[in-house]
């Protein structure tokens, strides 16, 4: 059996003598990995590198196969991903939450598409960490774990929203906050799509999806804990504060 499909790949690493086991985050058939022979050659390793796009055949005797790859590069970012440090430690954080959090084999359209336009933003440094917030928030519901910023928990209204709470995932205005507020995340306007987007405010709306990361996605994985390669991505943003 067999199938084609174009994606993104996630990790490649060495398998004997010649060959390369790589891992791809396709549009179809979600995160999938198989083997691709004579990947540890001159001609096809370059090719293989985190982010690139890639179109690929997979074939298999039978569907629980690890199956075999044919690639065929469509569009390399590597040129982007070292343009500079926020660049390459950005993508590092994409490909690695993609393949902790994706279960395999499973299609999610809907995140594919968004990666790949959050992808070809790499070396955008003005725009990229705010693409990259929009990204986890629309990867928590992708997941299950959504955020509901409409309006307060506690009160029910619209205005004044200042807080998450940790245990729901809903908005909690700064009256229904009450003595509450110093154990409840941050919700700055940018999480809300609002304002202006100053790199404060996306450094405090990273701190609050990266606790439902850390404390809802991964242990509904039986993983502990998330990739470092995300808070490295978060470190080297808020450098520059």
């Amino acid at each position: 059996m067999d199938w084609r499909d174009h994606g993104i790949l996630l990790t490649a690493r060495r398998h004997g003598e010649t060959a390369a086991i790589i891992e791809v985050f396709t549009e179809t058939h979600g995160r999938h990995a198989g083997v691709v022979r004579g990947g540890a050659s001159r001609k096809i390793a370059p090719i293989l590198q985190p982010g690139a796009q890639l179109d690929v055949l997979w074939r298999a005797r039978l569907q629980e196969h690890i199956g075999t790859f044919q690639v065929e590069p469509l569009r390399s970012r590597a040129a982007a991903a070292f343009s500079g440090r926020l660049a390459l430690s950005g993508l590092n954080a994409v490909v690695a939450l993609l393949s902790f959090c994706l279960p395999e084999r499973e299609p999610h359209p809907g995140i594919y598409r968004q990666t790949e336009q959050l992808m070809d933003l790499l070396g955008q440094d003005e725009i990229w960490p705010l693409a990259y917030l929009r990204w986890e928030l629309a990867l928590l519901e992708e997941l299950g774990f959504g955020l509901d910023l409409t309006r307060c928990a506690v009160t029910g209204t619209t205005e004044g929203l200042a807080y998450v709470s940790p245990k729901t995932g809903r908005a909690v205005s700064a009256e229904g906050a009450g003595d509450w507020a110093d154990r409840l995340l941050p919700l700055p306007p940018v999480l809300r799509g609002q304002g202006g987007a100053p790199d404060d405010e996306i450094a405090a709306g990273l701190r609050t999806t990266g606790y439902f990361l850390a404390h809802r996605v991964a242990p509904s994985l039986g993983h502990t804990p998330l990739p470092e390669a995300r808070a490295r991505f978060v470190d080297q943003f808020t450098r520059r504060l």
